[in-house]
């Protein structure tokens, strides 16, 4: 059947017409902003913090500072973050990394330098898995290394302060709280098991010629071996508990002596929470939370005080790696 003249016109009419305009694509963010928005609430944090306590009492404590002391912390904190590199190692050789624990560990002290430099926390990470690899699938794995490298670090941080919280809470004694702490130590492990348990799921759900096959069939060694994760815990363990022992000999140099398991639960929480992304490495969140964890047993001024001693060895440690970075700019296939 003919249609009318009267629908012809109108189609003609809609066929002439121009088109709709587009939307307009959504608006982005300036790159600038974050980095701004940290810096300012760097500042704010740090403000916040300095209000409450009294400069002069700041400046006395801190020129009474033993500096032997905190050379020894600084010690440990560095043998610490040399412990760090093993795990990692121990983490990326098996899945096609193998390079030895020296490059490992230049690499690594890279990643403080650029975690203390950069706008984001894990500005570090990113570096690493950069500088592990030359390609972008090779990098894509070196992320997976860094990420479960970081994963059994968190999860060590955990068990180590919930032993002391918990020990502290009920007034365990040594043997307590070691029973306490390979438990959690021990259900940390599983969950970590049945994770890496399910790669083998993971990899029948994607069909045979997706290239993301590939690549997590390279993570298999996790499965194979679960010995290595528990490994990797056991290093994430004495890398906090070293943590831990430098900052308590860093407190000792300002004259504060609390006992070891305060400081066993105290550096964790403050680590966990200088985690969030907030301030720039850390700053205000540290002193803050040193402050309301050590009171009333140590004043707001010690507290502030191990807070900015425990930051001059984090920026002497991103110095070291910056140092190293500089010293070595060689690809990847060169350094091996």
């Amino acid at each position: 059947m003919p249609s009318s003249p009267l629908f012809r016109r109108r189609r003609s009419v809609m066929a002439d017409a121009p088109d709709a305009p587009a939307a307009p694509p959504p608006r982005r963010l300036p790159t600038w902003l974050v980095p701004l928005a940290r810096v300012v609430a760097t500042l704010a944090l740090m403000a916040f913090v300095l209000s409450g306590i009294e400069w002069q009492k700041l400046l006395t404590v801190l020129g009474a500072c033993d500096w032997r002391w905190w050379a020894a912390g600084m010690a440990v904190a560095m043998s610490a973050q040399g412990v760090a590199a093993i795990r990692w190692a121990a983490l990326a050789r098996p899945i096609g990394f193998p390079y030895p624990v020296g490059f490992f560990l230049w690499r690594f002290f890279e990643g403080q330098f650029f975690n203390l430099c950069l706008p984001s926390s894990i500005g570090g990470d990113v570096v690493k898995a950069y500088r592990l690899a030359d390609s972008t699938a090779g990098r894509l794995l070196a992320g997976c290394t860094v990420l479960a490298d970081r994963l059994t670090g968190l999860t060590a941080l955990a068990v180590l302060a919930g032993t002391a919280l918990l020990a502290h809470r009920y007034g365990f004694g040594p043997s307590q709280a070691l029973a306490t702490g390979a438990g959690l130590m021990a259900a940390a492990a599983a969950v970590i098991w049945v994770m890496v348990g399910m790669l083998n799921r993971l990899l029948d759900a994607i069909p045979e010629p997706h290239p993301a096959r590939h690549f997590i069939s390279r993570l298999l060694p996790y499965q194979e071996r679960p010995a290595l994760m528990t490994q990797a815990l056991g290093w994430s363990l004495l890398v906090q508990m070293g943590g831990a022992v430098a900052v308590a000999l860093m407190a000792r140099a300002l004259g504060v002596t609390q006992p070891l398991s305060v400081w066993f639960a105290v550096v964790p929480l403050v680590a966990l929470a200088m985690v969030v992304p907030i301030s720039i490495a850390g700053v205000g969140i540290r002193e803050e939370g040193l402050e309301f964890l050590l009171k009333p047993d140590v004043l707001p001024e010690q507290a502030v005080a191990i807070g900015l001693l425990w930051f001059l060895a984090t920026i002497l440690t991103g110095v070291v790696g910056g140092v190293l970075f500089l010293l070595d700019r060689k690809p990847v296939h060169d350094a091996r």
